[in-house]
């Protein structure tokens, strides 16, 4: 079944489309947290401060600052939009075990893997702690965070059945986990074919983006997917939201990295880096393949 009732014409690519999604999710006054290697997240939080949300305030793990003020994304300056605007900075021990409980803020989390209750694992994939097959960038602040929080939400820029799956090889996340004593599990999750939710705490489709079958994201899913009983098409990004991204918030594109692998990744960041300046047209060893 594909669903085909579109709202808008306005040409768009899918990170720009995972970007205001993302941007849908916030409100007015929301403090909003992210994390390091986010663009796609701090694009959509700008978004929705530039348009309906604008005053919003964003915690970031760069430099463990709340920050008001925003500027446009970027890879060799990025401090410059957190470390240069912050209205304060703390330690990030302080940042997570101390003062995010008590703010509540609304977070994007990038799982490596996420089973059918929304737990979550970033510590390896592979069942040897020791030996994985693959060392992910490790929890930071998630195990503190999200065994209280309410506001926890999810981006997963590539869907597959090597992310959605019916069990974890860890555990770093909690969602609707039957030890869970407070807060809630996660409430909501984009990725490149649809957006979900647990609204009875088991992960379920809501909406397809453009184009996509739904046969589609339930073969790309390692688990029995729920249904809402209104499952539609996602509304596209308006021109201003598209007009807004390029132009604006992240000329350089550098949330496509997100939605990029391989080759294709290391020649998009490569042309980043010689936008800003810091990389000579010609000099590409920090790129070989090998």
């Amino acid at each position: 079944m594909t669903l085909s009732t579109r709202t808008d014409s306005t040409d768009y690519t899918i990170d720009e489309l995972i970007a205001v999604c993302i941007a849908r999710q916030v409100r007015d006054g929301d403090l909003l947290a992210h994390g390091l290697a986010t663009p796609l997240v701090a694009a959509g939080y700008i978004l929705a401060q530039r348009t309906h949300a604008p005053n919003a305030y964003f915690a970031s793990a760069v430099g463990q600052g709340v920050v008001e003020g925003w500027a446009p994304l970027g890879i060799a300056h990025v401090e410059d939009m957190w470390l240069g605007k912050a209205l304060a900075n703390v330690s990030f021990i302080i940042m997570v075990a101390d003062i995010l409980h008590t703010l509540t803020p609304k977070e994007f989390f990038r799982p490596a893997q996420v089973d059918p209750s929304g737990n979550f694992n970033n510590i390896a994939i592979g069942r040897s702690y020791e030996r994985p097959r693959l060392r992910l960038p490790g929890t930071a602040g998630i195990p503190d965070v999200s065994v209280y929080s309410d506001h926890m939400c999810m981006y997963v820029p590539r869907h597959s059945r090597a992310v959605f799956v019916p069990k974890l090889d860890w555990l770093s996340g909690m969602g609707y986990h039957p030890a869970r004593r407070r807060g809630s599990g996660p409430r909501y999750l984009v990725s490149d074919l649809g957006q979900f939710d647990w609204a009875n705490g088991r992960m379920r489709l809501v909406t397809v983006h453009h184009g996509v079958k739904m046969e589609r994201i339930q073969l790309k899913t390692g688990f029995e997917l729920d249904m809402a009983p209104d499952v539609h098409e996602t509304p596209p990004p308006t021109a201003e939201d598209v007009r807004l991204l390029r132009e604006e918030i992240d000329p350089l594109a550098v949330r496509r990295l997100e939605t990029l692998a391989g080759t294709a990744r290391r020649q998009h960041l490569r042309g980043i880096l010689i936008q800003e300046g810091v990389l000579a047209p010609d000099d590409g060893s920090l790129f070989d393949a090998s």
